[in-house]
């Protein structure tokens, strides 16, 4: 039985988009936002809002960490190096960014399914909606909060400023 509650994001680890293992206790102590990116979606363009705020509060201990997902309408079909290529010369994205994962379903990340359970969506749903679903993480590694997928990088500011207080 997992004990879902009792856990952080540090309990989990993932492979970066260039294939190293990374355990998310590497993160300790700095506010993150974990979202997960598609190139081909309506709501790619917020790869720059998100850029933005990594460049305005990174030397504060802020973190951006990007999980490509190609669960919703095939929107992210490419290989890791074309993603990774795509982010830097369209976005230039200097975030950390991640191998491909599922979302949703069985095959799930572990991570994911305690960001489901943690913070769940509109009316109670647990389930990733679509891409660029954020979740906004303290410093001790607990969710605070779930936005939707349409809610704008910008709007999530003072919250990420709260999260440092």
């Amino acid at each position: 039985m997992i004990l879902w509650a009792a856990m952080t994001v540090y309990d989990f680890q993932a492979k970066t988009i260039d294939g190293r293992e990374v355990s998310f206790s590497d993160y300790r102590g700095k506010v993150l936002l974990i979202v997960n990116v598609a190139s081909r979606c309506g709501f790619t363009p917020q790869y720059s809002g998100l850029q933005k705020l990594y460049d305005q509060h990174k030397q504060k201990g802020f973190e951006v960490l990007g999980f490509p997902c190609n669960q919703f309408g095939h929107q992210e079909p490419a290989k890791e190096s074309e993603i990774q290529n795509f982010c830097d010369t369209t976005y230039g994205v200097q975030f950390p960014l991640f191998s491909k994962i599922d979302v949703n379903g069985p095959k799930a990340h572990p991570m994911y399914e305690f960001l489901k359970r943690s913070k769940s969506g509109f009316m109670g749903l647990r389930r990733i909606k679509w891409n660029f679903t954020k979740f906004l993480i303290d410093r001790t590694g607990k969710p605070i909060k779930r936005y939707a997928p349409q809610t704008a990088p910008s709007a999530i500011e003072k919250d990420i400023e709260a999260a440092f207080k």
